[in-house]
């Protein structure tokens, strides 16, 4: 390592290979090698020795709604970025809507680009958007570097981004699986929305009632018969129903290509804990009952759902109304992705790896970037979280960063907190302090 400009050392590196003592050398924002914890430290080369705290790779979130520019009241890149390095994110992927415009066309793309360019904490890729009337527009956006394209099956909530009927969703997955693309998918049955009962109201069972399992069963099994038939890369936002698992499962095992993720509400929040009135709780799908996470928990430890993402979905607080049927429906949960999952993970007998490997090394692969982040290995970006996993806390919306914050977890006490976050060997955070935005906008690696 003569040529390291950083050596970060503790007792406890994540690495590929498992946890240990070690030294990881960083040259030009890139891990150059990773050595023993009592190697030499080459004469000018910064050094940091972080003790007993754990070094783990940046997390990846591919899925965040930054919902700028058009909706920045609502965040914005500037907030997000700083919420999600305080978080030890240093990676995340914005979603396609919520923001006006929509990333729908190579010229929206450009819109947001330059948007984030001087606002962005971190580093930040872009999902596209299929929606009707648009599959021309695919294959250009795919050119430009989205990491993939996102869909619904049901009504998104806002009228720029209509969803795809089953003629329409084939005409897309068809043009996207001919170049070789990723199809990400909020699946949600419509007809089967449509037939549950729609009270309104206070109440979150009512609300729950409002979006059943089969709604997202029936979805999920629709898809899966598409990407069979197409052989298309397909992926699963945001599942929440255990009831798909199965069908998921076998899919998996007939090689169909398809890959799910869960978020940290559905891993650590339950139905019954819901109070009437608090739509802080509201998301879609939403938050269902303590017997159906432990089989998201059995599902994610057995591989069937393959990461762990937040879906942050903010808004203004004004829209939070207590009638679960008109409240916007979104959690943000970017700052404390990480601590919520690990509380709960560590609770039913999961390490830090395995955590690592559900929010890092998973998300990294699933958009094509396995290569450069993900990681703690040589050639990776040297993009770091330092994490104290037993120290606490107890969250005070007042403390973070997110631009509207509305939180589910206020008042919770979680374990684990992030010490600093690094950006290809250089801090963007230390203890609540930031560093001017130094992230680089991501493209789909050709």
């Amino acid at each position: 390592m003569s040529d390291a400009e950083l050596v970060l050392r503790s007792r406890r590196v994540i690495t590929p290979e498992g946890t240990r003592a070690a030294s990881v050398a960083v040259a030009g924002g890139k891990i150059t090698a990773v050595l023993p914890y009592d190697a030499e430290v080459p004469p000018g080369a910064r050094s940091e020795d972080v003790g007993d705290d754990v070094v783990m790779p940046g997390l990846v979130d591919t899925h965040v709604h930054v919902n700028d520019p058009g909706r920045t009241e609502w965040e914005g890149f500037w907030t997000a970025t700083r919420a999600a390095a305080a978080g030890g994110i240093t990676t995340l992927i914005d979603m396609p809507l919520n923001s006006l415009p929509p990333t729908t066309t190579v010229g929206h793309l450009r819109t947001k680009q330059e948007v984030a360019r001087s606002k962005a904490h971190i580093d930040v890729g872009f999902w596209g958007g299929a929606l009707p009337g648009n599959v021309e527009d695919l294959r250009p956006l795919h050119d430009a570097g989205v990491f993939g394209f996102k869909a619904f099956l049901s009504p998104s909530g806002v009228e720029e981004f209509p969803e795809l009927d089953q003629d329409q969703l084939t005409r897309s997955l068809a043009e996207i699986a001919g170049f070789g693309g990723l199809l990400i998918v909020h699946a949600e049955d419509p007809l089967h929305l449509a037939a549950a009962p729609q009270k309104g109201g206070r109440s979150y069972a009512d609300f729950l009632a409002s979006r059943p399992r089969d709604a997202e069963d029936s979805a999920v099994k629709s898809l899966i018969a598409q990407a069979a038939r197409l052989d298309a890369r397909v992926h699963v936002l945001h599942l929440s129903s255990s009831d798909a698992l199965p069908l998921i499962a076998a899919a998996k095992a007939d090689g169909v290509r398809i890959t799910v993720e869960t978020c940290p509400h559905y891993l650590t929040l339950t139905a019954e804990e819901v109070p009437d009135g608090a739509s802080e709780f509201k998301c879609c799908p939403p938050i269902r009952e303590a017997a159906n996470q432990d089989l998201l928990w059995q599902a994610l430890a057995d591989g069937t759902i393959d990461c762990v993402v937040t879906d942050h979905s903010p808004s203004t607080a004004d829209l939070k109304t207590d009638d679960f049927a008109t409240a916007w429906g979104g959690i943000s949960g970017l700052q404390l992705s990480l601590s919520a999952v690990w509380t709960e993970a560590r609770r039913r007998g999961h390490d830090l790896e395995d955590v690592v490997r559900w929010m890092s090394s998973r998300t990294a692969r699933l958009v094509g970037l396995g290569d450069r982040k993900g990681a703690i290995a040589t050639g990776h970006d040297a993009d770091f979280a330092v994490f104290a996993p037993d120290e606490t806390f107890t969250v005070d919306p007042a403390a973070l960063q997110h631009r509207n914050r509305v939180t589910a977890y206020a008042g919770r006490t979680l374990s684990g907190v992030v010490k600093s976050t690094w950006l290809r060997g250089e801090r963007v955070v230390v203890e609540g302090r930031f560093t001017e935005p130094a992230g680089q906008l991501l493209v789909r690696h050709p």
